[in-house]
């Protein structure tokens, strides 16, 4: 007879186990499965291996932690954003041309965003609930995935993400985008024309900031060209 743990185990969706089937070699989607169906904080490095088809000593040599396979993700979606966007415009390289140009960048890049992650998006409801509770990893991913793709989104945008004006920038951006990611998630309308709405309308409230166009550096300009 079968030994049993005790403990009752959810059962995978015929869905998910086909998903599993076709990404057998990714523990990154394997552990995005997992947390959708378990939730993140049921989810171990041992349940991620063995879904994966994976021996524990190659998931370690690959990843040391969840927050690894997490930022790992991220990196993903980094990848994915750019390849969206495209290379711009050679004349970014010396800096944005004007404040309309930046919006609509920074517009595509946070939109190139979110159809990358559409195919997980149960996952990330899950993950934006209980990562809190996980302080360690939501440190580690804060500073890690995130920061790194704020700092990819400026890029793109031709903006310096260096200096304290790059910290201004970051933060900014990280809360226009985090705000932005929380309606994406109830916007389940194909063209994401709410998500598209309420990004435009943040973007276009804190542009002067993120461009170093606001009103005390407008002031500051006309001082200079009147002394």
């Amino acid at each position: 007879m079968a030994k049993t743990t005790g403990k009752a185990t959810k059962k995978a969706s015929p869905k998910v186990k086909a998903e599993r089937a076709t990404a057998a070699a990714d523990p990154v989607a394997v552990m995005l499965d997992l947390v959708a169906e378990q939730g993140w904080r049921a989810v171990t490095l041992g349940r991620i291996a063995q879904a994966s088809g994976l021996p524990l000593s190659a998931l370690y040599g690959q990843y040391s932690s969840k927050t690894d396979l997490l930022t790992a993700y991220a990196r993903r979606i980094d990848l994915a954003m750019l390849t969206a966007l495209g290379e711009p415009d050679p004349a970014l390289a010396d800096g944005p041309a004007d404040a309309a140009a930046v919006k609509d960048r920074l517009f595509e890049a946070i939109m190139a965003r979110f159809d990358a992650l559409n195919p997980h998006k149960a996952a990330i409801r899950v993950m934006m609930r209980e990562l809190p509770g996980d302080p360690v990893a939501l440190a580690c991913f804060l500073s890690g995935g995130l920061r790194q793709g704020l700092n990819w989104m400026l890029a793109a945008a031709g903006l310096d993400a260096g200096g304290l004006s790059g910290i201004v920038r970051r933060k900014l951006l990280g809360g226009i985008y985090l705000d932005t990611l929380r309606v994406w998630l109830k916007d389940d309308g194909a063209d994401m024309a709410t998500t598209m709405a309420h990004l435009d309308k943040r973007l276009g409230q804190a542009l002067g900031l993120l461009t170093g166009r606001g009103p005390l550096s407008r002031l500051r300009e006309k001082a200079t060209a009147s002394a």
